[in-house]
C-alpha cells in the first residue's frame, strides 16, 4: 500500500452510467477529451475511466476529493462551468441512467490509491492498455468494523495475494451526507470494496482460474463474507480507456 502522503484522495465517487444501446463509444471520446483535464482544474481528480467488461452499455469512472467540503465547490464550479455547458447535451444524450454513484472512503489512508499515478496520455491519444481493472464491492449487513476488517486481512488478503491479485486499494462507504445535492448519490449501504490491477485480460483470467480452484477461497473466504455481507459480492471487470490514469 502507498504510504498516506501518497494517498490520492479521501472521498472517492464510483459512479457506473447505464447508456443507450451503441452510445459508449459516442461518450468515451468526448469525456476524454472535454472532461479530464477541465475537472481536476477546479480542484477534483480523474481516477478512471472504463468500459464495463461484462455490461456493454456501461461506463464506469472513478473521480476523488480532497474531503466533502471541497467535493462541493468543485462539482458546484465545474457543474456551472462554461465546458459543462457547452458539452452537457450531447452527453446526456448518451445516458439512461446516471444515478448508480456509490462514496467511499479509504478504510485507511494508507489504502487509498497512489497519487500521482502513471502521467495519463495526451488528448487524442487512441491506444487503449491492455490493463484490466477489478473492482470487488462487499454490501455489508453494517458499516464495516474492526471485526471485518480482521477478517479481510487474515482470511481474504492471504488468498488473493496467492492468486495474482493483491489489491491496490481498500474503500468503505463514506457516511457523511451528500453535499452536492444536485448529484444523486445512494444511501443507506454499508460497501467494502476492494480493487486491483493486472496486466493484461491473461492475468485476470489467471486470477480467476487459480480462486475457482483455491479451496482456502471456496470453504473459508466465502463462506465468511456470507456471514458478513446482505447479498452476494458484485465484481466490476473493467478496461480503462486510451486517457484512464489508473490503468
Amino acid at each position: 500500500m502507498p504510504p498516506p502522503s501518497a494517498a490520492c484522495c479521501s472521498v472517492i465517487e464510483l459512479r457506473q452510467y447505464t447508456l443507450h444501446p451503441g452510445q459508449r463509444d459516442v461518450l468515451i471520446p468526448l469525456f476524454d477529451t472535454h472532461f479530464v483535464e477541465t475537472q481536476e482544474a477546479v480542484g477534483m481528480h480523474v481516477v478512471g475511466q472504463f468500459r464495463d467488461e461484462d455490461r456493454l452499455d456501461q461506463f464506469v469512472w472513478l473521480r476523488g476529493f480532497h474531503d466533502m467540503e471541497s467535493r462541493a465547490a468543485a462539482l458546484g464550479a465545474f457543474y456551472g462551468g462554461p465546458v459543462w455547458k457547452a458539452h452537457r447535451e450531447a452527453a446526456n444524450a448518451t445516458m439512461q441512467d446516471s444515478d448508480n454513484v456509490l462514496l467511499l472512503r479509504p478504510v485507511r489512508p494508507d489504502t487509498g490509491l497512489e497519487h500521482p499515478g502513471p502521467p495519463r496520455p495526451a488528448a487524442g491519444t487512441e491506444a487503449r492498455p491492455d490493463s484490466r481493472v477489478e473492482l470487488t464491492l462487499c454490501f455489508l449487513k453494517a458499516p464495516a468494523d474492526e471485526g471485518f476488517t480482521a477478517f479481510f486481512e487474515q482470511r481474504v488478503r492471504p488468498v488473493l495475494a496467492r492468486t495474482g491479485a493483491l489489491p491496490r486499494g481498500l474503500f468503505q462507504t463514506e457516511p457523511a451526507p451528500n453535499t452536492f445535492p444536485a448529484l444523486p448519490v445512494r444511501t443507506g449501504e454499508h460497501v467494502f470494496a476492494w480493487l486491483t490491477v493486472f496486466p493484461d485480460a491473461a492475468h485476470h483470467r489467471e486470477h480467476l482460474r487459480q480462486r475457482a480452484g483455491s479451496t482456502a477461497w471456496t470453504e473459508q473466504v466465502l463462506p465468511g463474507l456470507d456471514d458478513w455481507c446482505g447479498r452476494p459480492l458484485e465484481r466490476l471487470t473493467l478496461s480503462p480507456t486510451s486517457r484512464s490514469q489508473l490503468r
